[in-house]
């Protein structure tokens, strides 16, 4: 939708209000669309709509910097520091799933660029251990979400999933630049916590 409707906010929204006449599910991401100001959607770029699902059909329980009311761009610096953050999720879910861990998910890389400023919270996790919860995301999300409404662009932090990584949460979707689709990947959980995780394609960077 947001790759190739009209190319104005108010195309956008006309589209969502037309379409959840026959699909009340979309009724969640559309009030989180209004959390952002209209000058903050990305409308009309390639990958628009991959990059604004990250915001509005987020998780209900949020993610480290955004509670259930709007979602956030999470990233990592680095591919293997992003595949341990997804793995780390994925099989969170899977172990309050009936299924248990017996399951394939293949993922997409997705790259990006961005070019701000945003809140550095790297080398801090003395300081603000709180915000580092391994577990618990209720002080981290009350700051972030402090942040962002605020005016933040985002915060930049260590990763608890993988020493040495770099992540990213970019509160505004206009701030990704460039987004492509890169390579893919496979996912496998055959009993353990700890899946097989296989690269599919090979595109170079």
């Amino acid at each position: 939708m947001f790759d190739r409707v009209g190319g104005t906010p108010a195309d956008i929204a006309a589209a969502f209000e037309l379409e959840m006449l026959t699909n009340d599910r979309l009724q969640v991401p559309f009030e989180r669309l209004h959390e952002l100001p209209e000058s903050e959607w990305l409308v009309g770029e390639p990958n628009a709509t991959i990059v604004m699902a990250a915001y509005l059909h987020a998780d209900e329980a949020g993610g480290r910097f955004s509670d259930g009311s709007l979602g956030a761009w999470y990233c990592s610096f680095d591919l293997q520091t992003a595949i341990r953050e997804t793995v780390y999720h994925h099989t969170r879910r899977l172990s309050h799933s009936a299924a248990g861990y017996y399951q394939t998910i293949q993922m997409r890389e997705l790259r990006a660029e961005v070019d701000a400023k945003f809140q550095d919270l790297r080398g801090q996790q003395d300081l603000h251990p709180e915000l580092y919860s391994p577990a618990s995301y209720a002080e981290s999300q009350t700051y972030g979400v402090a942040l962002r409404k605020a005016g933040a662009n985002g915060i930049c932090y260590d990763s608890v999933r993988r020493q040495g990584g770099v992540c990213l949460a970019v509160f505004r979707p206009k701030l990704l630049l460039n987004v492509t689709q890169a390579d893919h990947f496979q996912y496998e959980w055959t009993g353990s916590e700890t899946p097989l995780v296989s690269q599919l394609t090979n595109i170079p960077l």
